[in-house]
């Protein structure tokens, strides 16, 4: 079934790229495998999944000792918080979800201790959600260049998650807008700013995610099902 879902989404993203005249090969695709247990995720990766995306440290490094890294990209994209941020080194390749400028300062200070610099993506509120975590699309405005200065850290790109809504097609305006925060953003042309990277749609809007110029798609569902249940494992050092 996985190998399955698996040969449909990429099918899909492949017409979703030709519609909007993008060439497929600039979109890939990150299978969100929290909360799935090792057997299903070990299918996925036979499958020929390999960047995988998790939301808790503790489930991540789990998989990692399990599965190994040979071929594969681990993608952290749950909400950090600052006195985590030592645990991500050594276990992701790329954080989605880096949703204020302390953070950013955090991971940066660890980065410059343990000599790495971490690559990011800066969450985007661009939905204006109270409860939504992100920095407000103004202030990424007003303060881009404060995140250039950070050099244990690499910017490549935005994130952002919408509203949810059982119609795709209402996702659309906030990728546009995401797209759009990053074209301004760029055209600033700051030093160590690179915004290539916007992660943005999941199962249900990942097509028009891309037609609206999405390069990471965030799926779940699409590929596993619904989650198994795993045991919760606390995070130790």
């Amino acid at each position: 079934m996985i190998s399955e879902n698996l040969k449909q989404v990429k099918q899909r993203i492949i017409e979703a790229a030709k519609r909007a005249g993008r060439n497929p090969l600039d979109i890939r695709l990150l299978a969100v495998t929290k909360e799935q247990n090792d057997v299903i995720v070990a299918e996925g990766v036979r499958a020929g999944m390999n960047l995988l995306g998790e939301n808790k440290i503790q489930e991540a490094r789990d998989k990692i000792e399990s599965l190994g890294r040979n071929g594969l990209e681990w993608h952290f994209i749950g909400h950090l918080q600052k006195n985590k941020v030592k645990f991500v080194f050594g276990l992701f390749d790329l954080i989605h979800s880096v949703d204020s400028l302390p953070l950013a300062e955090a991971i940066h200070k660890k980065g410059q201790k343990v000599g790495c610099c971490m690559p990011i993506l800066l969450q985007v509120n661009i939905s204006g959600e109270k409860s939504k975590l992100g920095i407000e699309p103004l202030e990424l405005l007003k303060e881009i260049h404060k995140f250039a200065k950070l050099e244990g850290v690499k910017i490549s790109g935005l994130m952002t998650i919408p509203p949810f809504d059982s119609n795709a097609e209402n996702s659309r305006s906030y990728f546009t807008r995401l797209r759009e925060l990053r074209d301004t953003c760029s055209n600033l042309n700051i030093p160590r700013i690179n915004l290539d990277e916007l992660s943005m749609g999941m199962s249900n809007d990942y097509e028009i995610a891309i037609e609206e110029g999405a390069t990471l798609v965030r799926v779940g569902t699409g590929l596993f099902g619904s989650r198994s249940s795993i045991k919760k494992m606390p995070l130790v050092e």
